[in-house]
């Protein structure tokens, strides 16, 4: 079901949502509904358990996914991607700069918390 609602949001996010937007030819209100659903699907990483932040530490795509990723990466190159192609490629693209960018936050919360030590104190 989806709900329509009315809000207001600061300039910032709102000049992120229009150039994002424009960048990926896309609707405001589209990329505004994703940020919404993401927020409410994965809760911020400050808010997991340590287990769950070491979890995230060690993250990774789907290997399915990953050999999708790559055929799609490489028809981009070839210039043979078809434009359900080119969506598909840019979902997968985002999920996994979505999964980068968690795992970073992981790692950094993981030290902070005494889980694991700075990159490059290995022992």
């Amino acid at each position: 079901m989806i709900e329509t609602v009315t809000i207001r949001v600061s300039e910032r996010v709102a000049r992120s949502a229009t150039y994002l937007a424009a960048r990926t030819d896309r609707r405001v209100e589209d990329i505004l509904a994703e940020w919404l659903d993401q927020a409410a699907v994965e809760p911020p990483v400050a808010s997991l358990s340590n287990d769950e932040v070491l979890a995230l530490c060690n993250l990774q795509m789907e290997p399915a996914e990953q050999v999708e990723l790559g055929r799609l990466l490489s028809e981009n190159r070839e210039g043979t991607l078809d434009d359900q192609g080119r969506i598909r490629l840019d979902e997968l693209m985002r999920a996994y700069r979505r999964g980068l960018v968690r795992k970073a936050q992981a790692f950094k919360i993981a030290v902070q918390r005494g889980l694991r030590p700075p990159l490059g104190h290995e022992s």
